[in-house]
């Protein structure tokens, strides 16, 4: 309900957006932004990417840090990026105080768990002996590990995706669990099962090729014949290693760069994605973790991925969390974008989630729409980048002046994961269904042709090639230099083959 009407001074702040503003924290907004109001009724408001929602003055939980928290923790979700910098500021005492006060409520112990899991301290408070393990996330509200791992001293079943290295979040929104249901795994297979296994082996072929190809051109790179088919070369390997280990990391790197950017271990630079605008000027979109960093995110992010995979959480799930949080770490110094990109299909086929002997080719997909796949990008860089403080010298070097970790240790990878849905739902109606059906309609012509005219198959290829380049017709001078041996009747009926088969225009 819209609360134009409302007075917004009857409104105070609580939960997140009290102790945020309590404490001036400078942090990423909560996705839900909580109000009491003295007067009035309860309503919500989606401003933007926030939702904003106002309770009756009964909700009011009081002025303590632990009084916020507990609020927080029931209303606004579990913000451990929000919490994580909150207790780098918030006296101990008041946490330990609210925990005392309440020892064997399932608030108090989720933050009582939260509070030494973000900060590796441990609050001087004795384990529990008694009580039924609750869950640390709701399941029913975020995509969770199963089984859980269960934490003895505070009788915590820590189903999280990461460590406290690397600990994202995916809630279970509306548009995922749509996505969910509507098994695209299954679609991919109604999709082939029409198809000869003879075709669907060319079809991989192709469809190898053009991953290739769209992932190393969305980054305006041209590589050579032999990056190329070594590109090629790890698709195939794709549902056989897990490439998500440091040493295979590395080697992958080595193989998709050139040979003179080739890195032996995570950058020792700042890096930072932009571009020059003007002279001696460069425009920022992202920056990225500082080497100092990298090693511990990127062992979080190694585990997460096995982590993820041991507790059985969805493979696209698993796929968008590590493949953009990969990217958001830009750990080498070139290539990160295509390890990015061949994550994701390292990941899906690993866990089953692609049929036996498909590919995706989501690059193609995102070649095509790249405003939609910058936008999956920008979900988190462009939240990050006003908290950064950087400067730049003459010759591009960065240099980053505060503390930046903690804003990529614990990530909300939930639009991520929305946006990643819905490039796989394209990529199997859209660069696979026609990928399928251009091939099928190929065979086809080639063998209407061969009824025609018994040609080699190189000069077939070549005339359906040229057709289809000049809306179903050879033109004269192509005919002139590849086929004058054949007469006008037997050049139009292959014309009419090569139009019948791609339903062309036949004027």
């Amino acid at each position: 309900m819209d609360d134009n009407n409302q007075d917004k001074s009857t409104n105070r702040l609580a939960g997140y957006a009290a102790l945020i503003d309590r404490y001036s924290l400078e942090v990423i907004p909560n996705w839900h932004r909580s109000f009491v109001t003295t007067s009035g009724i309860h309503r919500i408001h989606s401003s933007g990417e926030v939702i904003e929602e106002v309770y009756p003055a009964k909700y009011w939980p009081g002025d303590s840090v632990g009084d916020h928290l507990e609020f927080a923790l029931k209303y606004d979700g579990t913000n451990l990026a929000v919490l994580a910098i909150l207790f780098q500021k918030v006296d101990v005492k008041q946490i330990l105080e609210y925990v005392q006060s309440k020892p064997t409520g399932k608030y108090a112990r989720r933050l009582w768990f939260l509070y030494e899991f973000l900060t590796s301290e441990t609050l001087p408070l004795d384990d529990l002996k008694q009580g039924n393990y609750i869950d640390l996330l709701d399941p029913d509200e975020y995509y969770t590990i199963t089984p859980a791992l269960q934490i003895r001293r505070q009788r915590i079943n820590d189903n999280l995706l990461g460590d406290n290295r690397f600990c994202p979040t995916v809630r279970r929104t509306e548009t995922i669990k749509e996505f969910e249901k509507a098994d695209l795994t299954e679609r991919c297979r109604q999709v082939v099962s029409v198809y000869s296994p003879e075709l669907l082996k060319r079809a991989l072929g192709y469809l190898y090729a053009k991953e290739t190809k769209s992932s190393f051109e969305i980054e305006h790179v041209t590589p050579s014949s032999t990056r190329a088919e070594r590109f090629i070369a790890l698709l195939q390997l794709a549902e056989k290693e897990d490439f998500c280990v440091k040493k295979q990391l590395i080697e992958l790197q080595n193989r998709i760069v050139d040979p003179r950017f080739c890195d032996s271990d995570y950058r020792l630079n700042q890096n930072y994605v932009g571009e020059t605008v003007a002279w001696q000027r460069e425009k920022i979109h992202f920056v990225c973790p500082k080497p100092e960093d990298l090693t511990d995110l990127m062992e979080g992010l190694i585990a997460a991925n096995q982590r993820m995979e041991k507790g059985n959480v969805f493979a696209v799930i698993h796929a968008a969390v590590i493949a953009y949080g990969f990217v958001y770490f830009h750990p080498f110094e070139d290539g990160n974008g295509r390890i990015h990109r061949f994550l994701i299909h390292n990941i899906l086929a690993r866990r089953g989630f692609t049929p036996d002997g498909i590919m995706f080719p989501i690059s193609a997909y995102m070649l095509k729409n790249r405003s939609d796949y910058d936008a999956s990008l920008e979900a988190f860089s462009r939240q990050v980048m006003p908290l950064v403080e950087y400067s730049i010298d003459e010759e591009g070097h960065m240099t980053v002046h505060n503390e930046t970790a903690g804003l990529y240790r614990c990530i909300d990878m939930t639009s991520q994961v929305e946006e990643l849905f819905q490039f796989i739902e394209k990529t199997i109606e859209t660069e696979l269904a026609q990928e399928l059906v251009f091939l099928a309609n190929y065979d086809e012509t080639k063998k209407a042709i061969q009824e025609i005219v018994d040609m080699p198959d190189r000069k077939i290829d070549l005339f359906i090639r040229l057709c289809l380049q000049n809306d179903g017709r050879l033109s004269a001078r192509k005919r002139t230099s590849h086929f004058k041996l054949l007469t006008n009747d037997e050049i139009g009926r292959m014309e009419e083959a090569v139009q019948n088969a791609y339903g062309l225009d036949k004027r």
